[in-house]
C-alpha cells in the first residue's frame, strides 16, 4: 500500500553522508551524522530531514555522554518517525559499525499518522539501500533497553554497544 509520498532529496544525501565512510579529515567526520530523524513535512507529502533532530559525530565526549540514550530522547513520544542510527558495536570477534533504519511508531500516536508513515515506509526504504537492520519500535519500553537494538544487531554474540558492555 503505497501513500504517494515522496522522500526529499536531502533525506537521500543524509542517507549517502553516513553510510560512505571516506577517510576524512577530523573536522569532517566530527560532522558526520551519528542518528538523524526524519519526519512527514506539513503538508504530508515529502519525508524529509527534521530539523535540529540529530547527533553529530563531534558531539559524543562534548555534549552527548551516551549517544543512543540520546538518540531515544529524540524520539516524540505521540508521534511517528523514521529514524538512522550508526550503531557502533562489539561482538567477540570484532568492531562492528551498521546503520539501523528506525520506524518509531508509538502506541500513543495518532492513528492516521501510524497509517501515513506505515503505507510511507517502503518510499524511504527503497531509497535506503544496504541498510541491514530494520527495526519497527512501538514504544518506549521496547528502545529504552539498548539490549533489544544489541539483539537485533547480532543477537547474544554483541558483547557491547556504544562502548558500554551488555
Amino acid at each position: 500500500m503505497a501513500s504517494g509520498v515522496t522522500v526529499n532529496d536531502e533525506v537521500i544525501k543524509v542517507f549517502n553522508d553516513m553510510k560512505v565512510r571516506k577517510s576524512s579529515t577530523q573536522e569532517e567526520v566530527k560532522k558526520r551524522k551519528k542518528a538523524v530523524l526524519f519526519c512527514l513535512s506539513d503538508d504530508r507529502k515529502k519525508i524529509i530531514v527534521e530539523e535540529g533532530k540529530q547527533i553529530l559525530v563531534g558531539d559524543i565526549g562534548e555534549t552527548v555522554d551516551d549517544p543512543y540514550a540520546c538518540f531515544v530522547k529524540l524520539l516524540p513520544l505521540n508521534d511517528c518517525r523514521y529514524g538512522l542510527y550508526d550503531a557502533f558495536y562489539e561482538t567477540k570477534e570484532s568492531k562492528k559499525e551498521d546503520l539501523v533504519f528506525v520506524f518509531w511508531a508509538p502506541d500513543s500516536a495518532p492513528l492516521k499518522s501510524k497509517m501515513i508513515y506505515a503505507s510511507s515506509k517502503d518510499a524511504i526504504k527503497k531509497k535506503f539501500t544496504g541498510i541491514k537492520h530494520e527495526w519497527q519500535v512501538n514504544g518506549l519500553d521496547d528502545i529504552q533497553d539498548r539490549t533489544t537494538l544489541a539483539e537485533k544487531l547480532g543477537g547474544n554474540v554483541v558483547v557491547s554497544l556504544e562502548g558500554k558492555p551488555m
